[in-house]
């Protein structure tokens, strides 16, 4: 074996040598991973459960529902949250976005919230100067969304000196933009029941 072979070797031993595995930080208490799909019952209030649950749910009507079989550009306006808890309603949108876009059934223009970043971004390409011509994008392609899809989020609370109950409701409609017209509307209830 050569010279230069056998120190080859001896370098690459010695780097793999001083890798090191990544270990765990550990902290103290009882930590642990859960499973995201689990049945979480910490208390009554709005939890990942039903967020999970109603995305699933309002995804999977809509693909079936028929309205996207051309793949149709949809614009996301924010759910209304007419109950008394904060409740992340964006994240239930990007959920249902995110099933429907896998499933390659629909489409999604910048959202009512992300309007501005895209227009911003396309101002910045095209009036500063910073970029080679070829590369900048240009004013006037954007699509334009067929639908929207909006709805809102809503809760009954019932409670005794013993007993808590929420009921949520969650409704989601997909309108065309040119007509006005609803070409698809569904909804998910959940019940909570605390006893104490």
């Amino acid at each position: 074996m050569s010279i230069r072979i056998l120190a080859l070797l001896t370098a690459a031993a010695m780097l793999t040598g001083c890798a090191s595995t990544a270990s765990p930080v550990l902290g103290g208490g009882n930590i642990s991973y859960g499973d995201t799909k689990a049945i979480e019952l910490v208390t009554n209030e709005f939890g990942s459960t039903d967020l999970q649950s109603i995305a699933e749910s309002m995804a999977r009507s809509l693909a079936q529902s028929g309205v996207l079989e051309a793949r149709p550009v949809i614009q996301v306006y924010d759910v209304k949250n007419k109950t008394s808890e904060y409740i992340d309603t964006r994240e239930i949108t990007t959920s249902i976005k995110t099933q429907l876009m896998k499933s390659g059934t629909a489409r999604f223009a910048s959202d009512n919230t992300d309007m501005q970043s895209q227009v911003d971004q396309l101002k910045l390409q095209n009036q500063s100067g910073l970029y080679k011509d070829a590369t900048v994008s240009q004013m006037g392609n954007m699509v334009a969304a067929k639908y929207r899809l909006e709805g809102s989020i809503s809760s009954i609370v019932k409670r005794s000196s013993d007993y808590k109950d929420v009921f949520y409701k969650f409704s989601l409609q997909l309108v065309d933009v040119e007509t006005g017209l609803a070409e698809w509307m569904d909804e998910k209830e959940i019940r909570k029941t605390t006893e104490r």
